[in-house]
C-alpha cells in the first residue's frame, strides 16, 4: 500500500506551523495529484507550492511525503520544529525506527528552505508568500542529517 502525506505549512504570530493530511494512494492516480488535491491548493492561491520531499516505510506502506504551502486552513496546526530530526541506527539499517511527525514536518520546511536558493519555480512562488517564505529562509536549508 502506498499513502501520500502532506506537510501544510502556516505562518502565525510570527512563527512556523504545520498539520499533516493523507491518504491512500488508489490505483491510477498519480501521487502528484492526490498530494494537490489533499492540499487544497489551486493555481489561484498566490504563491502554492507543493513539492515531494521524502519517502518512508512505516506500518506496511510507503509514505509518500510532500510539503505544501501556504495551508488554505490552517485549523488545529502544531508549532514547527526546526531542528527536529531522526537518524539511522547504522550504516547498513538506514531507516530510522520511528519517524514522528514533528521530523517529518522538519525536514521538509528544510527542504523548501533549500529549494527557495536553488529552484527559480520555487523562489517566484516564495515572492508571493513573503510573510511564510521569510520564515522558511531562516532555516538551515538542507535536507536529511544536514544540522549533524
Amino acid at each position: 500500500m502506498t499513502i501520500v502525506e502532506v506537510v501544510l505549512l502556516s505562518a502565525a504570530e510570527g512563527a512556523l506551523r504545520y498539520r499533516t493530511v493523507s491518504a491512500p494512494l488508489p490505483l491510477g492516480p498519480h501521487p502528484d495529484d492526490l498530494a494537490l488535491h489533499l492540499s487544497g491548493l489551486t493555481l489561484c492561491t498566490p504563491g502554492a507550492t507543493l513539492h515531494s520531499t521524502s519517502w518512508r516505510f512505516a506500518e506496511q506502506a510507503v509514505l509518500l511525503t510532500y510539503a505544501a504551502l501556504p495551508d488554505p486552513d490552517p485549523i488545529d496546526t502544531l508549532p514547527l520544529a526546526p531542528d527536529r530530526m531522526v537518524i539511522g541506527g547504522a550504516a547498513l539499517a538506514p531507516s530510522p525506527p520511528r519517524v514522528d511527525a514533528d521530523a517529518v514536518a522538519a525536514h521538509a520546511a528544510r527542504h523548501l528552505a533549500l529549494l527557495s536558493t536553488t529552484d527559480p519555480v520555487v523562489a517566484a512562488a516564495a515572492a508571493a508568500q513573503p510573510e511564510l517564505w521569510d520564515l522558511l529562509a531562516k532555516l538551515p536549508a538542507g535536507l536529511a542529517g544536514a544540522l549533524r
